[in-house]
This record gives structure tokens, sequence and C-alpha cells, in this order.
């Protein structure tokens, strides 16, 4: 098992993530004009098919969504009182707190998935669905949490920053068509599937790109605090939550699974959108990743006596 984690999951992740960097050393590329590419062209598309071709009965969604508020909940709660203890400025607040809440449950999350449940309809339609949670998690909490410490508190301007958001609207559009059952033409399907697919390559040659612009600073005391929460705490909440709530079988290991996924690229994307702590989002995604490695080999192993 750990070696086709290693070599189907981790490998193929770090083979785009290296490109990037060749990329942005060989031709300095436009790091701004990328993150816009992945903010407003890609990632409202993926949300869109996402929920659109998803199949989720009335009550796993419940489910799902009660552990997910739990626990984005508690880890909120810890991210405040560390910040606020150590003091830091506004804008490292909102860095720090969104390299916690905001994981990687897609591109890294669903090959993980598929390759554990080798293509369970179930355990992909939970993944599906947290993903969903997590794109509307970072399109909300994730942007006012950074316009709020970039504009001090103007919140006028950070709700309409916000309304200027696609994301929010596609998933409320995506998830209406599937309730619905809203037949969509093929022109309209096939083109936003290419746009779905080119996400994993796409964000993570961004996340490539950025590594070789903000080098590692291993020396900062927040990457490691970052490192605690998002890969030690958050499985363990999720290990008590999927406890008290009593799930169990398919349900309980895919969400203890997915709550120990290392650091979004959004995070990373989110930061350099806004100019807000760019290059400490882009190394907690990193060192996050490698350190995944061993951290979700024994996720899987946990997650076989659920």
């Amino acid at each position: 098992m750990i070696v086709e984690i290693l070599l189907n999951v981790v490998l193929p992740v770090f083979v785009l993530i290296i490109a990037g960097s060749l990329m942005q050393r060989l031709f300095q590329l436009d790091l701004y004009t990328l993150s816009k590419i992945n903010f407003y062209y890609i990632t409202p598309a993926v949300v869109f098919m996402s929920l659109y071709q998803s199949n989720i009965s009335l009550e796993l969604l419940g489910s799902v969504a009660l552990f997910y508020g739990l626990y984005i909940g508690v880890l909120y709660i810890f991210c405040f009182i560390l910040t606020r203890s150590l003091k830091y400025p506004s804008s490292m607040k909102a860095a720090f707190t969104n390299s916690v809440l905001l994981d990687n449950s897609g591109n890294y999350g669903l090959p993980i998935n598929q390759l554990v449940f080798a293509g369970s309809p179930l355990a992909a339609s939970i993944q599906a669905l947290l993903m969903s949670f997590q794109s509307l998690l970072t399109f909300t909490y994730g942007v006012i949490s950074i316009q709020g410490a970039r504009l001090s508190g103007n919140y006028r301007s950070v709700i309409i920053g916000f309304l200027k958001i696609p994301v929010p609207y596609a998933l409320v559009l995506g998830f209406l068509c599937h309730a619905f059952a809203v037949p969509l033409p093929n022109f309209v399907t096939q083109p936003l599937g290419y746009i779905q697919n080119s996400m994993v390559a796409v964000a993570l040659l961004t996340l490539g790109a950025q590594i070789v612009k903000y080098p590692l600073r291993l020396g900062r005391p927040a990457i490691y605090f970052s490192m605690i929460l998002r890969l030690i705490a958050a499985p363990v909440i999720g290990y008590l939550l999927i406890l008290v709530l009593g799930l169990k079988g398919i349900p309980a290991q895919a969400l203890l699974i997915a709550s120990g996924m290392p650091t979004g690229v959004n995070s990373a994307i989110l930061a350099e959108e806004y100019r807000n702590e760019p290059d400490f989002a882009a190394q907690t995604v990193l060192v996050s990743t490698i350190l995944n490695i061993v951290t979700v080999t024994v996720l899987i192993t946990i997650s076989g006596h659920l």
C-alpha cells in the first residue's frame, strides 16, 4: 500500500510541482496571471461539475455536512487561540488560518480516495461533497478573511469584493442543477469537462512556480505550527467526530482519510491573488504535501479498522 501511494498518488503530484518550478526558472512565469486563471476560470468549472455530476443522497449529505461543520469549527477555534496567543498581525492570522482550514481535498484527495476505495461510488461521492464544501469555505471565509486583513475592517469593500467572485455562484448553480436533474446540452458540459480536467495540472504548476519565487524558509515557527494542526490535530479531530457521530464503514473511512489532507493549493492561489503572505502560503503547501507521505499512510491503515 505504501509503495502504491508513493507511485500512484504522491509521485505524480511532485512531478507536476517540479515541472512548474522548472517553467518558472526558465521563463519567469507571471504568477498573478496564473492565479487569475485558477481563480476565475478553472475553479468555478470544477465546483459546478463536481456538484452537478455527484451521486449524493439527502441522508449522506446531512451526515457529511454535520461532520464537516463541526470539524472546521473545532479547527478554527484552535487557530484562533494560537494566532491570538502568538500575537500574529492580521495578515498572518488570515494566512495561517487558511493554511489549516483549506485542505487539498481535490487534486490530492480525489486520487487517494480512488486508490484506497477502488473507485467506490459511495466513497467518491463523499469526497466530491467534501471538495464542494471545501470550495465553499475557500471562496467565502478564505477570501473574506484575507480581504478583511488587507482592507483593515472595511467590510463594505470586503462584501463587494466577495460578490465579484464566481465560485459561490457556480456552487449554488451546480447544486440546483443536480437537485432538479436539469439536463445540460453537450456544448455546455463538454467544455466544462475540459476545464475540469485541467485543474490538477495548472494548479500544481502554479504551486511549483510559487515555490521557486518564494524560497523555503524552514526557520519560520509558523510553518511548523500549521503542520501540527493540519496533519496531526485535524485527523485526530476527525477521528473523534466519527466516533461521536457513530459513523461506520466506507463513510467513516473516507471522512477520516479526508480529514488528514495537506494544505490546499487554493490557499497559495488566494495568497497570490490578494498579495497576502504568498511566501508562507506556498511553503505550507509544499511542506505539508511532503510530510503527508507519512501521515496519510498512517490514516489509511487506521481507517481499515473503522
